[in-house]
């Protein structure tokens, strides 16, 4: 097994103002960090926000092709175009060799778009000392500059193009008959599990034939959660392959279309978070993976996490109290929409502007000798509930 290791590449810094919930946001994430609040506080309008930078930089038109589908670019700006009329981003990653920063200013544009009125990257080396000078790409693009210039060979601009779009949301929300999980899937496309798990079988295959004590730890865990689960079936036919498994005492096959949604949620996570290290995401997000899982499956996955973030960054939001007490206080993060500012902080509109603030492990010491976190957010000792 691979010794434990901090992530060689963590994001160490994000600023954002004016997106959704979030007017003014700066945030220094660590290796773990689990998100909690009240809904509609702005949990998943930050996981969104690393949805639509990754696909952004996934191929250009698709950040246009994203504000249309969203409905237009009012939908991102917090309190609409009149109150906000741009978007400002900066992200700061660290990874062995040095530091690599990233800025864009995207302003409201006719059509009610977004466009580039500014966007500027830089690299400096661990050992250089003062940092490097931006690198600006103008302004008045629709796609990010990073795109074309990686293409043309700077490296600077390919590599964090690629941090960015390695920033991957995972959510296996969707089991419904439009799921892709449920579809049959060309056994190529298998180097890294989708962020919807469509091509979950061919990624499984792929780990029975190359990762077999990977794939043993997957088929394993799913055990433990769901201890009627034999093993996989995972027969191609005509280069395609359709996710099936058989139970123990029995030599029926089962496909995905006969799977409960906890079921099919529970392989998805379960291989995501079993994979060798090295298939693992740069930064892995994940949006309340509880969802229709047992308790007692929540609390393995919970474990699966802890064990991801010695290897990568892993950032969740969640509402599970049995999730949150599989972390550690200083993991966990409380965003808010206050309704009044707290003493010496600047002021916020009430109730209209999501914050977020790590617990502090030592105000809770007293109360966690006899409680746990989980015990806590119910009490409302940790913030994170509704309130007026």
């Amino acid at each position: 097994m691979t010794t434990e290791t901090a992530p060689l590449i963590r994001l160490t810094k994000l600023e954002l103002k004016g997106f959704k919930t979030f007017r003014e946001l700066v945030f220094e994430p660590r290796a773990l960090n689990v998100l909690i609040g009240a809904n509609g506080v702005g949990k998943s309008n930050f996981i969104s926000f690393f949805r639509l930078m990754s696909w952004a930089m996934a191929s250009s038109g698709n950040l246009q092709l994203e504000i249309a589908r969203k409905g237009g670019a009012s939908r991102f700006l917090h309190d609409g175009p009149q109150v906000t009329p741009r978007i400002e981003v900066g992200l700061t990653f660290e990874t062995e060799k040095g530091r690599n920063e990233y800025t864009a200013c995207l302003e409201h544009a006719a059509g009610d778009t977004l466009i580039f009125a500014n966007e500027q990257f830089r690299f400096t080396r661990n050992q250089d000392g003062p940092a490097s000078p931006w690198k600006r790409l103008g302004s008045g693009h629709r796609e990010s500059g990073l795109i074309s210039l990686g293409d043309q060979g700077n490296r600077t601009a390919q590599t964090i193009r690629v941090l960015i779009q390695r920033c991957i949301v995972a959510q296996f929300h969707n089991t419904s008959q439009t799921s892709r999980m449920l579809d049959k899937w060309s056994i190529n496309d298998n180097r890294y599990l989708k962020e919807d798990g469509g091509n979950l079988a061919p990624v499984l295959l792929r780990l029975q034939n190359d990762e077999p004590l990977a794939y043993r730890r997957i088929v394993d865990t799913i055990r433990l959660i769901a201890p009627f689960f034999s093993d996989f079936e995972l027969i191609p036919a005509h280069n395609t392959l359709l996710l099936a498994w058989r139970e123990t005492g029995s030599d029926v096959v089962f496909d995905a279309s006969q799977a409960s949604d906890g079921m099919l949620r529970t392989m998805a996570l379960v291989t995501l978070l079993g994979q060798p290290e090295k298939d693992l995401p740069s930064i892995l997000i994940l949006d309340e993976p509880e969802l229709g899982l047992h308790p007692y499956g929540v609390g393995v996955i919970g474990s699966m996490i802890k064990r991801a973030s010695k290897y990568v960054q892993v950032l969740i939001a969640t509402q599970s109290v049995t999730l949150l007490d599989q972390f550690a206080p200083e993991d966990v993060v409380v965003v808010e929409r206050p309704m009044h500012s707290p003493p010496g902080a600047p002021p916020v509109r009430a109730g209209r502007e999501a914050t977020m603030r790590r617990l502090d492990p030592a105000s809770l010491a007293t109360w966690l000798e006899e409680y746990s976190l989980g015990d806590l957010w119910l009490k409302n000792l940790l913030g994170a509930r509704p309130s007026r």
